[in-house]
């Protein structure tokens, strides 16, 4: 029995931060992932994937070039699978690389193996060849990530009927699909796939697009979907999802509506990946989608084993996970620190991207805030005229009665790096003067910070 003052259980970004952040404070600390899972499922199905798809999309497609050049510009025609996988394994391979020398670097002991309770304070390691060692820790966390929900009545088969997961191991592009859930993962698969000029149907049971996002944003973006050939089925249900004799795969909907398609991608939400960990034998409780329920310090209902990241739901991302790691870390060993998750950027890496930050205009219409807002268009600019942009656009809300920032909300390219510029200004209580009196670089997309500034004085004087 080898004794840590810490152990991990998962490698993806809140794992990695919390194991890092407990070796700074002197502790001995250990991390138990497979080997070929080491970074998590941010790394290996989730958010490195898609955006590094995207990205490779983007640049294939000629999609950001055709304000100039036409809709019919493409930098490689006939695009494959294996043209968007070879990047993607070598950013994978890389990236795994750089997590294990990180972990090494900071003494981190590395287990490669299924983590399983044996009871609140020891767990059992099985490695791939099945052998087995049993560790003892002070405190535990678990990072251990989610995977797709999988709906008993979807007839999954991972080749044309398939999860965000087995989407990366498709042989051939399929030339239509039809995408199952407008939740953030829907979004972005489907967007990425129509910027291949794959034909794409996204369904989904809500009234609207991305609820949590700013409503003129997301509208932005349906149309702009829409204007690219999408089909967008909003408060739409699936009925049934049938194989076809000649080989497509027919989607029915409780409307009537039948959709013909190549491939489907059921995008119906996540689960969290805690079968496994045998919590039952440390009394750690887990709610209906196996996610863990924690307090304002992530601990569990054992106080001495912490939860972070994915599995335990909402926000769900990357950013916020490694804060969160970071926390666990820091309260486990009385190290005190501010506990602010508070006006983080939500970025959603659709084309094109989004992001936001600070409150929208339903939040303040509800709560009876008076606010007043700036607009500026991405093509307004000097940089966006150079970028051959014809779409985006920044806007900022302001206080009526203070004139403070109270919300950043971007569409376009470069919109989730350019979301931090309001972010600082938000949260150090900067307002509509920081932005009027500031010289930004030009020409750069962020001098629509000012246009919209301007826009906001000018409504509100």
């Amino acid at each position: 029995m080898q004794h840590f003052d810490f152990i991990v259980c998962g490698s993806g970004p809140a794992g990695q931060k919390a194991a890092i952040q407990a070796a700074k404070l002197g502790k001995k600390v250990a991390i138990v992932d497979k080997k070929k899972d080491i970074g998590g499922i941010c790394l290996h199905t989730g958010t490195i994937p898609s955006k590094t798809l995207r990205e490779i999309v983007l640049y294939l497609s000629g999609y950001n070039q055709r304000g100039f050049y036409g809709q019919s510009y493409r930098l490689k025609d006939d695009l494959t699978m294996n043209d968007l996988t070879q990047r993607l394994h070598t950013t994978l391979q890389r990236e795994a690389e750089v997590i294990l020398h990180q972990l090494h670097r900071n003494n981190v002991k590395v287990f490669d193996g299924l983590a399983s309770f044996e009871d609140d304070k020891k767990i059992q390691v099985t490695d791939p060849k099945g052998k087995q060692i049993h560790l003892s820790a002070d405190y535990f966390l678990i990072a251990t990530g989610t995977h797709p929900h999988r709906p008993a009545d979807y007839p999954f088969d991972d080749k044309q009927i398939i999860d965000s997961d087995s989407l990366l191991d498709l042989n051939h592009l399929p030339r239509s699909i039809t995408v199952i859930g407008a939740g953030v993962i829907g979004v972005e698969y489907a967007s990425i796939f129509s910027a291949m000029d794959v034909q794409v149907n996204l369904i989904d049971g809500r009234d609207q697009l991305l609820g949590f996002m700013d409503k003129e944003l997301t509208d932005h973006l349906i149309h702009q979907l829409r204007d690219h050939g999408m089909t967008i089925r909003m408060g739409e249900q699936v009925a049934s999802i049938e194989k076809q004799s000649d080989g497509s795969i027919l989607t029915r909907l409780q409307s009537g509506k039948q959709l013909t398609t190549e491939t489907v991608l059921v995008a119906a939400g996540r689960s969290g990946n805690t079968a496994t960990l045998a919590l039952e034998n440390a009394s750690v409780d887990v709610n209906k989608r196996q996610l863990i329920e924690v307090n304002d310090n992530y601990q569990s209902s054992q106080p001495h084993i912490y939860a972070a990241g994915d599995v335990i739901g909402f926000p769900s991302l990357a950013s916020t996970a490694m804060e969160q790691g970071r926390q666990v870390a820091c309260h486990a060993f009385g190290k005190t620190i501010a506990n602010k998750m508070e006006n983080f950027p939500f970025g959603i890496y659709s084309v094109p991207e989004m992001s936001m930050v600070g409150m929208t205009e339903e939040q303040l219409t509800r709560d009876k805030i008076p606010y007043e807002i700036g607009i500026a268009r991405l093509r307004e600019t000097a940089r966006g005229q150079i970028m051959g942009l014809e779409h985006g656009m920044l806007k900022l809300i302001f206080s009526l009665d203070t004139q403070q920032l109270l919300g950043v909300h971007i569409i376009g390219e470069g919109a989730t790096e350019l979301v931090h510029i309001g972010q600082a200004a938000l949260v150090l209580n900067g307002g509509l003067n920081y932005f009027l009196e500031n010289i930004f670089n030009y020409p750069t997309l962020a001098e629509a910070y000012k246009i919209a500034a301007l826009d906001a004085w000018n409504r509100i004087n």
